[in-house]
């Protein structure tokens, strides 16, 4: 009797040491942002700063999703935000003692064109100064500089190529004139300079607004961001052209070059590094320079990327340094709506984003960033026209070890290829898109998109009913790949209308999603799923198994080895894994194991979910987190 209850109790205990170690299998870690919390998470693609005396930082932004446009930093940490997540344009800040003045985004109330006052204490708006009569462009930037000086508040009018100058408490004193006025910095002596980016020069301005001297900067220059420091008097120049560094002037007489801090290049330098490495004064855009009482420096970098909404997706890359110069931190926020794929090549080791490399664990280390904006200038991750939202979506596949990118928005109808040369680094050298001469086509992908293992091209052209199978042809001697002509397959009937498609060529599987008939919103996807074993082989009419999924609201798919992924919009921050060969939901990603890691809402991108099967049998799933500008990265060994 007593060797049976020590046997029933033994059984018990290890059924309960079981089931939660079922439930264990996968941890949750985070990539593309210093912290994986929403509390202490780095603000959006921050594009202008300011620094007072005490070293705390502003920073502000077009968007940040969970938080005030303008964030706010000290010693390494969040400590805040002010406004609404779309208040700002984040074109430009400035502050003094008592108060923060920032650009404003498009507004019903009082346009684009003004600058907000707000209160740094009480961190609320107290005051609208319209500057600009340029009030009604959304997605433009109307105020691109701001400084401030005792009781005036200096604002660069771009498109009224002026600068105007109005009281702290928004009362007009004078107009500048400038030609597309930038960046804005005063000096010791009250004289105005100020940042002419396309014309690379700094212009000088005494107090009454009478023209004194003009830094000329190389023609390829491009001044983006100015800081006066009073305790060497000298005047620090952001530089985002080739040089990607900050250019020093002594302002003694004629204004001369004294120096540089940053290395030559940038992070597109080959002597230091790879083309396309960031890292410590590897910079990228610098769009901000501060410094505190204490001569610490901060230099605010926005990574080349982003769309429409200028910057919007770019990155927030914040670098502290001592007064010596060297590096104390970074703050780092690398991507909004954006997905890495794991890298086949290093088994899942890197991650590639529409825009970005990272590797590492815990927020994770930001490789590279794979823009060129000078070699490729109609690189279309660069185009602030493009309809397709943005590029910071990644697909990526390698074919005897060269690897192809591609690039993709929210919710695209559009693909653009990338491939990659030694010759160039980390950078990502732009193919063409689908549709696009490359495939023949002018129709848009609306029935589903997939680049397979072997690098062939699976997409549902729009309003045809079919699936087009564009073959890999091979790279060039640049590297750059090819296709054949399209392979038509007609999409079954029992699928239609289709919205997804994914093809894992190692064991010749097509899996199919239903869309919604009748539905004007062609990214929906319905509850149907149909598993094809042996597509290529010939099968494409009998589906087994056909999955049927019970969570409302599916989004995104993603599959490798024998799983599906499945995640879900406006519900749960859930991912179900499906077996292919059963149909049976054998485990959901669901939490954050440990609890530090914020796992987001949902997933609201037709592509936001990437898998990965490593050799050592681990898959390695990664989700787009939006409300913490990062990405989700889930490793689970069923």
């Amino acid at each position: 009797m007593v060797k049976k209850i020590i046997h029933v109790a033994w059984i018990g205990a290890l059924l309960a040491m079981l089931s939660p170690a079922c439930q264990a299998q996968y941890t949750t870690d985070w990539l593309g942002n210093t912290f994986g919390t929403l509390a202490a998470h780095v603000g959006n693609a921050a594009r202008s700063l300011w620094v007072a005396p005490e070293g705390v930082i502003y920073t502000a932004s077009l968007w940040d999703e969970n938080e005030g446009g303008v964030a706010i930093y000290q010693n390494g940490q969040s400590i805040g935000s002010i406004g609404t997540h779309a208040d700002f344009q984040g074109s430009a800040i400035t502050g003094n003692a008592t108060s923060i003045f920032a650009a404003l985004q498009y507004n019903t109330s009082f346009g684009s064109g003004s600058v907000g006052r707000y209160n740094r204490a009480a961190q609320t708006r107290d005051l609208v100064i319209p500057v600009s009569t340029w009030t009604g462009i959304p997605h433009a930037d109307v105020i691109t500089g701001l400084a401030t000086a005792g009781s005036l508040l200096y604002a660069s009018d771009f498109y009224g190529n002026r600068v105007r100058v109005f009281t702290t408490d928004g009362v007009w004193q004078q107009d500048i004139t400038v030609a597309s006025p930038g960046a804005l910095a005063l000096d010791s002596a009250g004289n105005l300079w100020v940042a002419q980016q396309s014309a690379g020069t700094v212009a000088e301005f005494s107090p009454g607004g009478a023209s004194l001297n003009t830094i000329q900067m190389s023609s390829a220059a491009r001044p983006s961001a100015l800081y006066f420091d009073g305790s060497s008097g000298q005047l620090m120049v952001g530089d985002e052209g080739p040089d990607m560094n900050i250019k020093v002037y002594n302002l003694a007489g004629a204004p001369t070059l004294a120096g540089t801090f940053g290395i030559q290049g940038g992070y597109l330098d080959t002597t230091t590094g790879i083309k396309g490495q960031v890292g410590d004064k590897r910079f990228t855009r610098v769009a901000g320079i501060g410094k505190d009482a204490a001569g610490n420096l901060y230099v605010l970098n926005n990574p080349w990327g982003g769309s429409w909404d200028l910057g919007r997706n770019g990155a927030t890359d914040l670098h502290a340094y001592d007064a010596a110069g060297n590096l104390q931190w970074k703050l780092q926020a690398l991507n909004f709506e954006a997905v890495g794929a794991p890298d086949p090549v290093t088994d899942a080791a890197y991650f590639y984003s529409g825009a970005h490399i990272y590797t590492g664990t815990a927020g994770g280390t930001f490789v590279a960033n794979t823009v060129d904006p000078f070699t490729y200038p109609n690189d279309p991750r660069l185009n602030m026209n493009d309809t397709q939202r943005d590029e910071h979506f990644g697909q990526l596949v390698s074919v005897g070890g060269n690897r192809i990118l591609v690039a993709s928005g929210q919710n695209p109808s559009i693909f653009y290829f990338f491939h990659f040369n030694p010759a160039s680094g980390y950078i990502a050298i732009p193919d063409g898109s689908l549709p696009g001469t490359a495939f023949n086509t002018d129709r848009q992908v609306t029935a589903g998109f997939c680049i397979d293992s072997r690098g062939d091209v699976w997409a549902g052209l729009d309003r045809t009913n079919h699936i087009y199978h564009y073959p890999f042809a091979g790279f060039d001697g640049n590297g750059k790949p090819s296709w054949g002509a399209a392979i038509t397959i007609s999409i079954p009937l029992s699928i239609r209308p289709l919205t997804r498609i994914i093809y894992l060529a190692e064991s010749d599987t097509m899996i199919l999603v239903q869309g919604i008939a009748g539905s004007t919103d062609w990214t929906a996807m319905q509850s149907r799923i149909e598993v094809y074993h042996g597509w290529s082989a010939g099968n494409t009419t009998r589906p087994d198994p056909v999955i049927n999924l019970t969570s409302a609201n599916p989004k995104s798919i993603a599959a490798a080895g024998n799983y599906l992924f499945v995640g879900y919009v406006h519900t749960v921050p859930n991912i179900d894994a499906f077996n292919l060969t059963t149909g049976n939901l054998d485990t959901t990603l669901i939490n954050s194991s440990p609890a530090t890691v914020d796992v987001g809402n949902d997933v609201d991108s037709m592509y936001g979910l990437r898998a990965y099967l490593r050799a050592a049998g681990e898959y390695v799933v990664t989700k787009d987190n939006y409300n913490g500008t990062s990405m989700v990265v889930y490793r689970w060994t069923p």
